[in-house]
């Protein structure tokens, strides 16, 4: 009985591992087939590329190493295993929207895969404010900063779907157009994991109050760039979705490390 809904489940799982982190795992691309459903199962798929970032600050922690080069060790081996996936659509977004004049100029630089100043400064503001944040974490406790890293990877995922939930594909052509929206029963089960995975942070020092704090704050954020990239370009992109994770991320984050 249990196989009849946890092998898909897991089926699910890799399907988001494939295609959001570089981890070698079971199966092949045909999982993308049914992606809109599986991203029920992008919760437990950024709990686990968030675990990475973990090892990573345990390993740097027992190693001697303070809290904030830590921290830089963390949110690096966030960025290797998903291949810089989000940070890649944060810079193309910022680039566009902040160097284009109008919609036609700033999708054209979005496609552009040189980085401008744009693009540079966000990606340098975001990394700084992520390390800072997880090294604030650690610096209160090893596994507060863990369990946010874990938590955080699931949260931010599930509210960057934003742009694909609330808006139309900007292109025909794009990898957006390709992604159909999840219906409300896998979106319903995305949040529900969301908050499992969520819930240990209320065991590592963290009232509920704070945790909600960090859940609104994320999808706070993730709505911004949805309402941005609404104006800006008329809908979505793959590169808004990375850019509205991102920001979800650091708002998770900032608000955990608040007192």
């Amino acid at each position: 009985m249990a196989n009849s809904w946890l092998t898909p489940l897991l089926e699910d799982l890799f399907a988001c591992l494939r295609f959001y982190s570089r981890l070698d795992v079971p199966g092949d691309a045909s999982g993308a087939l049914r992606f809109p459903a599986a991203l029920r199962a992008l919760p437990l798929a950024g709990a686990i590329i968030g675990g990475c970032g973990a090892v990573a600050l345990l390993c740097a922690r027992a190693a001697g190493v303070p809290p904030l080069p830590a921290a830089a060790c963390a949110i690096a081996a966030l960025v290797a295993v998903t291949g810089a996936l989000h940070e890649d659509g944060l810079a193309d977004v910022a680039d566009g929207f902040g160097g284009g004049a109008t919609r036609e100029r700033r999708l054209e630089i979005m496609r552009d895969s040189r980085l401008g100043s744009f693009g540079g400064a966000a990606l340098t503001l975001a990394l700084t404010a992520r390390v800072a944040a997880v090294g604030a974490l650690a610096e209160r406790g090893l596994w507060l900063a863990m369990l946010a890293l874990v938590a955080t990877g699931a949260v931010s995922r599930v509210a960057g779907l934003a742009p694909l939930v609330l808006l139309a594909p900007a292109r025909r052509d794009g990898s957006g157009a390709a992604v159909a929206r999840p219906d409300a029963t896998t979106l319903r089960t995305a949040l529900a994991l969301s908050g499992l995975v969520a819930a240990p942070l209320l065991f590592a020092g963290l009232s509920l109050l704070q945790v909600l704090a960090a859940g609104a704050s994320a999808v706070a954020a993730a709505l911004y760039v949805t309402r941005l990239s609404s104006r800006h370009i008329g809908g979505f992109t793959g590169d808004t979705l990375g850019c509205a994770q991102q920001a979800a991320e650091i708002a998770c984050l900032l608000a955990l490390c608040a007192r």
